[in-house]
């Protein structure tokens, strides 16, 4: 995987998500940042940041590291606790056109959204709805065939074995305790 990972990201306009601001960090306007692109360091790089509904442009001026998972933020025109403290929570898009090309056997965790979803056999199991992370790793959130509830399967090359973008299907091998099957 390449760029964007770890959040599905892809949004009605094109968007792709990169990162989701936390609470506000000292006193003079810094904020928490969640990456979601494979360098961390590397959402400060992207033009053209905005917000679910691509009305707030963010431009970041710097970023740091904070501990393993997080970054320390300075945004343009956020000087103040209280200007970081209004952005808590806000998550940052970018257009999926200003994203590089994924290299031969990549892809953006975004190009999953929508995808069928079969057994090795070619049977449907469903479409491909999210992928969640809840902090052990990608789950694919597939909306069955055949209606009812979510099915949730590990985003693991054993049970994934194989991601086709281009043919628009991903192979589900669903572990042992778990019927690929829906009812």
């Amino acid at each position: 995987m390449t760029g964007p990972s770890h959040k599905p990201g892809k949004v009605g306009q094109g968007l792709v998500l990169l990162g989701r601001f936390g609470a506000a960090h000292g006193v003079r306007g810094e904020i928490r940042l969640q990456s979601f692109t494979s360098d961390p360091l590397g959402i400060a790089a992207y033009d053209g940041l905005t917000d679910k509904s691509g009305t707030r442009k963010f431009r970041l001026r710097a970023v740091r590291p904070q501990g393993k998972d997080m970054l320390v933020a300075q945004v343009e025109g956020v000087d103040d606790r209280a200007g970081a403290e209004a952005l808590n929570r806000v998550e940052l898009y970018v257009a999926r056109d200003k994203l590089p090309a994924p290299e031969e056997d990549e892809f953006y965790i975004a190009d999953l959204i929508g995808l069928r979803a079969e057994t090795a056999d070619g049977v449907e199991i469903g479409t491909i709805v999210a992928v969640r992370n809840f902090g052990a790793g990608d789950i694919l959130e597939i909306a069955p065939a055949a209606g009812g509830e979510s099915l949730l399967y590990p985003f693991t090359g054993a049970v994934v074995p194989v991601v086709d973008i281009a043919q628009g299907r991903v192979v589900i091998t669903p572990p042992a305790e778990v019927s690929a099957e829906p009812d």
